[in-house]
């Protein structure tokens, strides 16, 4: 007769393969099924501990994973992984130099002083770190006052027992089979690493290689795009002067302050000052997208009536569609609300909106500047009867250097800014932007600004 447990157990290992736990395991007899069905029983648990490992560092790696700049990524690892690995110090140190530096980039502790602070580095060749590099393995001291006697030349021990570290963990981060560093984990206490499964650690330290290597290529994608707005705001900075100087003295010329000019030669000064003014719009722009993306855009904020503000807009832009057989029109609610918003900046997008839709529509069309006020906000638009934008082509209008298939009815230069600065200004005041289109039909850009913005008097000057 076949024992009644045998089928129990094969119903267990079913459960377990499925991921249920824990199990109900009969023992009976103490006898050799018995005794398989202890073991089955401790398979299980030791299963349950491996399971719950694994589930609960692939939800911290998930969290910790969410971070981009490295020291948010380092700083949620300190905040997240106490359940699975004990600590009152964890450092993270990268390999530089071509790999012939070590060099510390972060660290946080229990501890009221710290020894080992960023930027503090040693040399890789010679020192325990180098082998830690050639075996890929970790290292656990579980008494680093004792090893401190037997290597008094290891300044990072002395700093880290200095700080109250008695053990530590060092595991090595590898990406693609490459080190990249190294990350620390000490403690108060002495053996606290002593029972340590060196596959687990090398399974966390692989998952945190890659998360600290993507912190780190972001944190250095940052300092170059800062860089590089550095550079283009000084460039453009640099460049206006020349270009104003040029375009001044070419409207003195044109406009024979200097003496009469014979026809032949007004023709040249006249492309010297459109092109000069085309440029002095570029370098504009350049300017605005580099001080926005420093986060230097400076918001004057005051409260605007707006219907005034509007007004003054379409007197200033009437004569430019004039220029170009379009009429401007102003659709304008009575009783706006004021706003609070800097004008100049709003202004800058107005004209731009403006200036497009005259620029992409042709003669004897009409271009609308609209206002209306909605529950919480303000809506501006301004719709024009030009040749429309694709749908396919709707997502890049609000890019840099953006630009469309739609060409300017008259050969108007663009090279795709201004909507992207717009962008930035409306959003800076807490608005929204969009554009609805349809070819052959025409555009219409709209934006929001919010009825009462929830500033102090402190923060009106945005930086």
């Amino acid at each position: 007769m076949v024992d009644a447990r045998i089928q129990r157990y094969r119903v267990a290992v079913g459960e377990m393969i499925r991921g249920k736990f824990p199990v109900e395991i009969p023992i009976g007899e103490e006898d050799e099924l018995g005794q398989l069905g202890k073991e089955l029983f401790e398979l299980g648990l030791a299963m349950k501990k491996k399971f719950d490992e694994i589930n609960l560092l692939s939800k911290i790696t998930e969290e910790v994973n969410a971070g981009l700049r490295l020291d948010d990524v380092l700083n949620n690892v300190y905040d997240s992984f106490r359940p699975v690995i004990p600590y009152n110090r964890i450092g993270c140190a990268l390999l530089e130099e071509d790999g012939t530096i070590v060099r510390a980039r972060w660290a946080r502790s229990d501890a009221s002083v710290l020894k080992i602070v960023t930027g503090y580095e040693a040399p890789l060749k010679g020192s325990s770190l180098q082998k830690i590099v050639e075996t890929r393995q970790p290292r656990i001291l579980n008494d680093l006052e004792a090893y401190l006697k037997e290597h008094p030349e290891s300044d990072s021990t002395r700093k880290i027992v200095q700080e109250g570290m008695r053990s530590s963990l060092t595991c090595p981060l590898i990406v693609r089979g490459n080190p990249i560093g190294f990350i620390f984990f000490s403690s108060m206490q002495t053996d606290t690493y002593k029972d340590a499964h060196i596959e687990f650690f090398l399974q966390i330290a692989g998952h945190l290689a890659i998360i600290v290597e993507k912190g780190r290529l972001y944190q250095q994608l940052l300092e170059l795009n800062e860089l590089k707005n550095k550079f283009l705001g000084m460039a453009a900075h640099d460049l206006r002067n020349p270009i104003t100087v040029i375009q001044g003295y070419s409207s003195l010329l044109l406009h024979s302050v200097a003496g009469e000019i014979p026809d032949s030669q007004r023709e040249i000064i006249e492309r010297i000052h459109r092109a000069s003014g085309t440029m002095l719009n570029l370098v504009n722009d350049l300017l605005d997208v580099s001080a926005i993306e420093s986060g230097h855009l400076e918001l004057n904020l005051e409260e605007v009536n707006l219907e005034a503000f509007l007004r003054e807009s379409y007197e200033s832009n009437a004569l430019l569609a004039k220029d170009k057989s379009i009429e401007l029109k102003l659709e304008c609610e009575s009783n706006l609300p004021k706003v609070l918003m800097d004008p100049n900046r709003i202004e800058q997008v107005i004209n731009n909106l403006i200036t497009n839709a005259i620029k992409y529509s042709h003669p004897e069309t009409i271009v609308t500047l609209k206002a209306q006020a909605q529950k919480d906000k303000v809506e501006i638009s301004v719709q024009d009867q030009g040749q429309g934008i694709p749908e396919t082509e709707l997502p890049v209008v609000f890019t840099d250097f953006g630009r469309t298939s739609v060409k300017p009815t008259a050969g108007e230069k663009s090279i795709g800014l201004g909507l992207a600065i717009c962008k930035r200004i409306v959003e800076a005041h807490k608005g929204r932007i969009w554009v609805e289109s349809e070819p052959g039909v025409g555009s219409t850009f709209t934006f929001t600004l919010p009825i009462h913005t929830p500033l102090a008097p402190a923060e009106k000057n945005i930086g």
